[in-house]
């Protein structure tokens, strides 16, 4: 096999993000999503713009490295809490406000309100 020196391996950002429908959540899971005051941060900020209008980016005011904060978005992914798209080299983000609060009947306001 050659070496192209100038040639990038596929970076991660290319995979497909999964998407988990809150559906197929348990309690535990989205309360144990839900207990980590990033996330709750996360959550409550999305909540307050519009979908797809908040890159990932943008959340660099967190007490949190970078790799930590992927980490969050993934844990919010997976509890059906959050979608993802990317658009060019941005990744924006969806709070999936009614889906969940459809399973998990006002736990997402119990976020909300917190200060």
């Amino acid at each position: 096999m050659e070496h192209y020196p100038n040639v990038r391996p596929p970076s991660n950002r290319a995979r497909t993000l999964n998407h988990t429908s809150p559906v197929e959540v348990s309690l535990q899971a989205a309360l144990d999503a839900l207990g980590d005051p990033v996330r709750r941060r996360i959550v409550r900020e999305l909540a307050s713009q519009p979908d797809w209008t908040r890159p990932c980016g943008t959340f660099t005011h967190l007490p949190v490295a970078k790799s930590t904060l992927s980490h969050h978005f993934s844990v919010l992914r997976n509890v059906g809490l959050l979608e993802q798209r990317d658009e060019g080299t941005r990744r924006l983000n969806r709070l999936r406000a009614a889906e969940f609060d459809e399973r998990f009947p006002g736990l997402l306001a119990l976020v909300l309100q917190e200060p």
